[in-house]
């Protein structure tokens, strides 16, 4: 474990010093949060009907999403890793003194985690300084706040394990193209990144909870407005518990059976 957390650490304070690209990402995260917070209000003002979240929970949700985007987006990818697999040099990373799955859940990790660690609070700070109906809202209690970060951290937990499970499937497919555009795209509609899982039609909303990618979104954010109360919250922390639980399990097993027939041909 020390061996993991110092691999972690390393991937971390590299990742604190792009500084500039932090900036940039914020300024980018601004302008498309501006854009979709526009739409609802437009829809919401055009909307006669009783929708099952208010719009101050809507434009919460969305500023979330872009102030945590990194610890959420499943189309982020290593590209050191991809290049391990395909180049052969997976044989340099077989020579660790540790296990291979929890070397690279380790360094994504971290590397998601430093990347909005730079940008989370400035745009913080910005959003809570705009005006209705275009700002942030506080969450209702300190309850859901705790509860709201727990359930983000487990959410952040379950998309390493997910993007683990991506990066084992280049050991059969040898192109990272296919199954991350595949589990990208699915994954963050079923999210609630492009549309939050109340407002989908009924059979979409089944379908997203009976997959892994809701709780990494969906669930967290909706914790923190309030929309989701303290005692369903904590069914849902068991739920994604499952889930990593399950997705973890099944990563260790590919990853094994990976290894066992992975060949490196050099001189």
């Amino acid at each position: 474990m020390k061996m993991y957390l110092s691999v972690g650490k390393l991937r971390f304070v590299t990742g604190l010093q792009y500084r500039t690209a932090a900036f940039a990402g914020i300024l980018t995260q601004l302008f498309f949060g501006f854009v979709f917070i526009m739409v609802y209000v437009a829809f919401y003002n055009r909307s006669g009907a009783q929708l099952p979240m208010t719009l101050q929970e809507v434009v919460t949700y969305i500023w979330l999403q872009q102030m945590f985007l990194g610890l959420i987006a499943l189309y982020f990818r290593d590209p050191d890793i991809f290049q391990l697999i395909t180049g052969g040099n997976i044989a340099y990373e077989l020579c660790r003194p540790c296990g291979l799955y929890g070397f690279w859940f380790a360094k994504l990790l971290a590397t998601r985690v430093s990347g909005v660690v730079l940008r989370c609070f400035p745009l913080l700070v910005a959003v809570l300084l705009l005006p209705n109906p275009y700002g942030i809202s506080l969450p209702p209690s300190i309850t859901a706040f705790l509860l709201f970060l727990l359930s983000l951290l487990l959410g952040l937990l379950i998309v390493c394990a997910i993007s683990l499970l991506i990066y084992i499937s280049i050991f059969w497919t040898m192109s990272p193209t296919g199954s991350t555009l595949m589990v990208a795209t699915a994954g963050e509609f079923l999210a609630g990144m492009i549309l939050p899982i109340p407002l989908m039609p009924v059979w979409m909303q089944k379908l997203a909870n009976s997959l892994p990618f809701r709780w990494t979104v969906d669930f967290p954010f909706r914790v923190y407005t309030g929309h989701i109360a303290a005692a369903e919250a904590l069914e849902g922390l068991m739920i994604q518990l499952f889930w990593l639980a399950l997705l973890t399990g099944l990563g260790l097993l590919l990853i094994n059976r990976a290894l066992r027939r992975v060949v490196v041909q050099g001189g």
